[in-house]
């Protein structure tokens, strides 16, 4: 499940991946919360239909854009608690919570770091074969994050294999060293 977090849009969608790169769109939506409303109204909405959501389509895993600083903190604000609301549910029912950056998933979905949102759109719409292009563009995004989350979840499961076994051996490392200096006295 990619999510796209925001308090006036919150970009929904499931995917499948498939063999390869192979992935198939399951379901697209966008929250909308009206600015007006209250703080907590807003996140209550967008909690109870990401709930809805993980409890219809049970969903292995949930792959969140990463809030990053910008010139508006009042938005960033806001996108930070929708996402910790959604990552919150997540946790709820022990789902993997991912964080990808905006500029990760352009790169997996366009191969540039820094496309524009036509050009993920664009991208989005060819590599999923959609009839017509998700809009408005929080819902593009939301695929996009959950298109990229399946592609890097290869690598993402090789490096955190490659730190257990790490740690691993420091630890085997430190023991020995310990079981030495031991023997030394």
């Amino acid at each position: 499940m990619g999510v796209d977090p925001g308090l006036t849009r919150c970009g929904l969608s499931v995917i499948e991946s498939g063999r390869g790169r192979q992935v198939i769109a399951l379901d697209v939506d966008v929250v909308r919360t009206p600015a007006g409303d209250p703080l907590q109204h807003r996140l209550l909405a967008i909690s109870d239909t990401v709930e809805y959501w993980m409890d219809t389509h049970i969903p292995d895993v949930i792959a969140i854009e990463r809030v990053f600083a910008n010139q508006n903190a009042n938005t960033a604000m806001g996108t930070a608690q929708a996402g910790g609301v959604i990552a919150l549910a997540a946790a709820r029912r022990d789902i993997d919570v991912h964080f990808h950056t905006p500029s990760e998933v352009k790169a997996a979905v366009t191969g540039n770091g820094r496309a524009d949102k036509a050009q993920v759109t664009e991208m989005v719409t060819r590599i999923l074969a959609l009839q017509q292009k998700p809009t408005p563009a929080d819902a593009a995004d939301a695929l996009a994050l959950a298109i990229c989350h399946c592609w890097r979840a290869p690598m993402i499961a090789r490096m955190a294999a490659a730190e257990a076994m790490a740690a691993e051996q420091q630890k085997k490392f430190q023991a020995t060293l310990k079981a030495k200096a031991k023997a030394a006295r």
